[in-house]
């Protein structure tokens, strides 16, 4: 499963990079305002510098929610950078932009996922990868993780090359799960990721192997 970090914070992905366990970005209108990016033109270069860190695929967002708007917005943000996925909302005009760009070979993630159906959809339209946001519908007592298996269910019985991106992670469980489930790639904070490198046992034998060199060598 491939790991992708969901932030806008370049030092945060500059760590991640550098411990070697991310393949790419995900990033949102949100979490650019959160480093304090506005503006178009210090948008789109926030997204070329994280391209410059990373190696794997970056989602950078559309904000327009017409078809022309997300086709012209899409194809700016596609011609930034050849590691750029374009993220498109899953409402009639997103399906309706995603096979546009499927057809242009632009590649896409359908965001904001919360059901299998519209995942279907997402894939008959082209997109490269789908968003369920599997948090959020734990938020409101929904089995996300189940709809991950349910998707995957349906694009294995059809061979559909659309990749599951397990979106909204919020804990080292949801990332253990999604790996065992199947989900192609997930995305989520770094605090996350790092969760994963923590066991008790772990910590202990350290302890113990550091406290038994100490002793040997005086």
């Amino acid at each position: 499963m491939k790991f992708f970090i969901d932030t806008a914070n370049l030092d945060q992905i500059r760590e991640a990079q550098n411990l070697g366990i991310i393949d790419g970005v995900t990033t949102n209108p949100s979490l650019m305002a959160k480093e304090g990016i506005s503006g178009e033109s210090a948008i789109l270069d926030h997204y070329k510098a994280i391209c410059e860190i990373v190696d794997g695929d970056v989602s950078a967002e559309v904000i327009s929610t017409d078809f022309e708007g997300m086709v012209r917005e899409g194809e700016i943000l596609a011609d930034l950078h050849p590691q750029i996925v374009v993220k498109v909302p899953m409402i009639k005009e997103g399906l309706k932009a995603i096979t546009y760009f499927s057809q242009k070979g632009i590649r896409t993630n359908c965001t904001l996922i919360f059901s299998v159906g519209q995942a279907l959809l997402a894939a008959k339209a082209g997109a490269t990868y789908v968003s369920p946001f599997i948090g959020r519908l734990d938020d409101i007592s929904t089995d996300g993780l189940r709809l991950i298996e349910d998707i995957r269910n349906i694009y294995d019985n059809y061979d559909f090359e659309t990749e599951i991106l397990a979106a909204s992670v919020r804990h080292p469980m949801h990332i253990v799960e999604c790996a065992q489930i199947g989900a192609d790639v997930m995305t989520g904070p770094l605090s996350a990721m790092l969760a994963l490198l923590n066991h008790p046992l772990t910590d202990k034998g350290l302890a113990t192997f550091l406290a038994d060199h100490k002793k040997l060598n005086g």
